[in-house]
């Protein structure tokens, strides 16, 4: 059942995004009388799930759902129909249209995809407001939970301050900003401090193994007991431990640090369950390890229940949803446009971490929630947006170029020049799709 809801948002954000994507050049191309001959979701290589013919389109659904297409006559694209090309130009051909005109074709499916971001980040601030924790909330510091960021110099307990002279205003905006960090001013023990990041420090966590970086300190909640663990009749899902091997524990981050010197020995614990105080021993394994889970990260509503952090809530009316919501759009092309530049330097390492369609598909969760799939689906289309913008000739971004080149020298490249372009620009797209899906292969057996 998890992995259906999975693939059915997967398929529902990738087929809105395609759609949309694809009538946006549709639609420009319709209005300046170009003939749109096939719109497809999907790629339908051989034979198509399903197709019908309303007026001079082929509308269909593709088997391989790796993306869409619209085909435009006289268009030199993916289909090199190299024998439609031979023949003089049609009044109703792409290649007949004035070059402002084609320009504005090319442009839009993206121009769609950056619009539809927008919107979904207006409704959503509209429909769910903002929910966050103010960072000067967090008192008693952060919970470091990579060993690769601790490497690097911070620890649990530090305050974040700034990253790289942004001053952190929200907690959980900070995991964002440390993966692209070059230096991070911190409080420790009452003093300020500069903790600076590597140049391959993106390498470094694209090594290791995929978790977070840093955490609110939580109380030591248990999540499960495992059935073989020594302490299976001691402890029962939601009991927090509130002493440890007779000292006072507040966060889990304290009963965590001091395992590896405890190994094989049972020790006391205080436990709370429903609301009692419960005096108990421990057994901590031979591998530093007590047979259980315990909450990592856990929802506002219970953060507020449970007294930890002041959270804070937002309400908007729709006037008021819209420059929050078009900020925060920026916000997150900007943090994109971030990423991308540091993946296109290879001393960051930042290439690792490409994935393709796995990666995509593992970004959604098990359970369905709307805001969750909304923001999903806004972020992809802005990633859409900016990769289509790529100056590959087989991309958006590469007849734009060609265009803008026209434009602006007055000269037309040839058709030959154009299949030639696009079939170079064909190899580096389909190098492209298998080194990003390559990663996603070698992530899968390696980094488990």
């Amino acid at each position: 059942m998890e992995i259906a809801i999975k693939l059915s948002q997967f398929l529902l954000s990738l087929s809105i995004l395609i759609i949309l994507h694809e009538l946006g050049h549709f639609i420009p191309a319709k209005l300046f009388k170009t003939r749109v001959e096939k719109f497809y979701l999907f790629f339908d290589i051989k034979y198509s799930l399903f197709k019908k013919k309303i007026g001079e389109t082929v509308y269909g659904i593709g088997w391989l759902p790796l993306g869409g297409y619209v085909k435009i006559s006289g268009m030199i694209d993916e289909s090199m129909d190299t024998e439609q090309m031979a023949k003089d130009p049609e009044p109703w051909e792409f290649r007949s249209k004035p070059a402002w005109q084609r320009l504005i074709i090319m442009l839009g499916g993206v121009t769609v995809n950056f619009i539809l971001a927008f919107i979904i980040y207006i409704g959503m601030t509209f429909s769910y407001g903002e929910q966050y924790i103010a960072n000067s909330e967090v008192k008693d510091g952060i919970w470091i939970t990579n060993p690769v960021v601790e490497k690097v110099g911070l620890k649990t307990g530090d305050k974040l301050i700034s990253i790289d002279g942004e001053k952190v205003n929200r907690f959980y905006e900070a995991n964002e900003k440390i993966y692209l960090a070059k230096e991070i001013m911190i409080e420790r023990d009452g003093k300020v401090g500069k903790v600076s990041f590597p140049t391959n420090f993106i390498s470094q966590l694209m090594d290791g193994k995929k978790q977070s970086l840093v955490e609110l300190r939580l109380p030591f909640i248990v999540t499960d007991v495992a059935e073989d663990s020594h302490n299976k009749a001691v402890l029962k899902p939601k009991d927090i431990i509130t002493s440890f091997n007779g000292k006072p524990v507040k966060y889990v981050d304290e009963v965590l640090h001091s395992l590896d010197s405890l190994k094989g020995k049972t020790v006391p614990v205080v436990i709370k369950r429903d609301g009692k105080e419960i005096n108990a021993s421990l057994k901590v394994n031979d591998s530093a390890k007590l047979g259980l889970a315990y909450a990592f990260r856990i929802p506002y509503d219970n953060i507020e229940k449970l007294g930890l952090y002041k959270v804070s809530n937002k309400q908007y009316g729709f006037l008021e949803s819209i420059p929050v919501g078009i900020d925060r759009g920026f916000k997150q092309l900007g943090n994109y446009g971030q990423q991308l530049k540091a993946i296109f330097n290879p001393s960051t390492g930042a290439y690792k971490g490409v994935g393709g369609f796995a990666a995509i598909y593992n970004i959604f969760p098990n359970t369905w929630s709307w805001e969750t799939f909304w923001s999903i689906t806004a972020l992809l289309s802005i990633m859409l947006g900016v990769m289509n913008l790529l100056p590959i000739p087989a991309l958006d971004g590469g007849h734009v170029m060609f265009l803008l080149y026209e434009i602006i020298s007055g000269k037309k490249p040839s058709d030959k020049f154009m299949e030639k372009a696009q079939m170079v620009g064909f190899v580096l797209l389909i190098s492209l799709l298998l080194f990003a899906n390559g990663n996603d292969i070698y992530k899968a057996i390696f980094n488990k």
